[in-house]
């Protein structure tokens, strides 16, 4: 499956790809800005992730909470996304309204500023610490994410903090901070704007000059700290979190090769063998056969600058005990870094990869976002061509010399949920597993 692309860049930088399908009446817009929780400072952690509600609150012509009203009005549906390294904001509505989705982008990202007021921080300032005690301080598990940071990262790596901010540092905030924040990122040359499914490429090149060529570049970014750090820890890393949960759970991770590098596709193809659905190794072992665990899987975080983290994440049943958990945990770490992987295990691994990767790619809204990404993180949105090929030139030799470098005991980073005592509630039993 080819994917039809054509690129071009406007005079204040923003970077414009366009792929045509008229199989459904409908069309994507998806728009990455190349900033997000790396890109902050000491002290004002969480302003990427404040700037995702930020922007639906209404710039120059557009009242607050508008732009959701017009888009859905219009028979669309919308949203955005905050990461490490990029914020991304995404509609998708019948093709006859692709007017519309683009100039409620342009307008937000040329006119944001005139309309943003004391109240409106105030008030996504409080929905933003709301939605830090609902899905990470009582969330079952919430807390995963900034405490891996935390362990595996460096307290000076652009990586090391939380995504979504803390309390203290969102309270700090000042309107100047936010208005210094967004005139800094959200800029047309920080941005990447794609568009997918059915529309005329040359009407839409004409929407894109006449919403998005007036706005004026931005005056440049700071860099980031440097990203580099060593292939492995050096030595095992392990924390403890005593917690609101019913069933210990272990994620171990692993420093890992960026996205995107040809080591990367090794390491993709090696956590979908570990964890990817009923038959992957750990879940076979471990739920099935050994029945020590819940349920098992694996994940990359697919970042790509610095260093990414292949995640092994385990729940143990009710009846077995933390020690137990870890144990079989590292017996099959163990076993996998001595005897290494198989063809036929790389090979449904693969086969179970490009399934996923060419169901998802039927999805208008889907294309347009890895468009987005491809080309934010690496200036080439064709590579979304390339994703198959590379995934089926991994071989068990490239699995196994990844697995050697990176499976061993001085590369493993342990992050144990234990159960605070007493907490053995139905209630909070259905809240763990309704958190997987």
């Amino acid at each position: 499956m080819r994917i039809p692309i054509e690129t071009f860049r406007l005079d204040n930088g923003l970077f414009v790809t366009l792929s045509e399908d008229h199989t459904a009446p409908i069309v994507a817009v998806n728009l990455w800005y190349h900033v997000g929780s790396a890109n902050e400072r000491e002290g004002r952690t969480g302003f990427a992730h404040l700037f995702e509600h930020m922007l639906f609150q209404g710039s120059a012509h557009v009242g607050s909470n508008e732009h959701f009203e017009l888009i859905q009005r219009a028979g669309g549906t919308l949203n955005g996304s905050t990461w490490l390294e990029r914020t991304n904001y995404f509609e998708t509505v019948p093709s006859n309204e692709l007017a519309l989705a683009l100039w409620l982008e342009a307008d937000r990202m040329g006119e944001l500023l005139p309309a943003m007021t004391q109240e409106k921080l105030d008030t996504q300032r409080d929905v933003v610490k709301n939605e830090r005690r609902w899905a990470v301080d009582n969330q079952p598990y919430g807390t995963m994410l900034e405490k891996l940071q935390e362990l595996v990262f460096p307290p000076t790596h652009p990586f090391q903090h939380s995504l979504i901010g803390s309390m203290e540092d969102l309270s700090a905030a000042s309107l100047d901070d936010i208005a210094q924040f967004f005139a800094t990122y959200y800029t047309p040359d920080n941005a990447v704007l794609s568009i997918a499914g059915d529309f005329d490429s040359a009407d839409a090149r004409a929407l894109i000059r006449d919403y998005f060529g007036p706005i004026s570049k931005g005056k440049g970014k700071p860099p980031l700290s440097p990203m580099s750090l060593p292939a492995v820890f050096g030595a095992p890393l392990r924390e403890v979190v005593y917690d609101n949960v019913s069933l210990p759970r272990l994620f171990m991770a692993f420093r890992s090769p960026i996205f995107g590098s040809d080591q990367y596709y090794a390491a993709s193809v090696t956590s979908a063998l570990l964890g990817m659905r009923k038959g992957s190794r750990l879940h076979r072992v471990l739920v099935r056969e050994r029945q020590i665990a819940a349920d098992a899987g694996a994940f990359t975080l697919d970042l790509a600058k610095g260093s990414d983290l292949l995640v092994v994440d385990v729940m143990a049943r009710p009846e077995t005990p933390v020690a137990q958990l870890e144990e079989e945990v590292e017996r099959e770490i163990d076993e996998l870094h001595r005897d290494g992987v198989s063809e036929e295990e790389v090979r449904r691994a693969k086969a179970l990869i490009e399934t996923d990767l060419i169901a998802s790619l039927q999805s208008a809204g889907e294309r347009a976002d890895r468009l987005s990404m491809f080309a934010t993180y690496f200036g080439r949105p064709e590579l979304i061509n390339e994703q198959v090929d590379r995934y089926r030139s991994v071989a068990a030799k490239d699995v196994n010399t990844l697995v050697e470098e990176r499976f061993g005991a001085n590369n493993r980073a342990s992050l144990v949920y234990v159960p605070r005592e007493g907490i053995e509630s139905e209630d909070m039993l259905a809240a763990a597993v309704g958190a997987r």
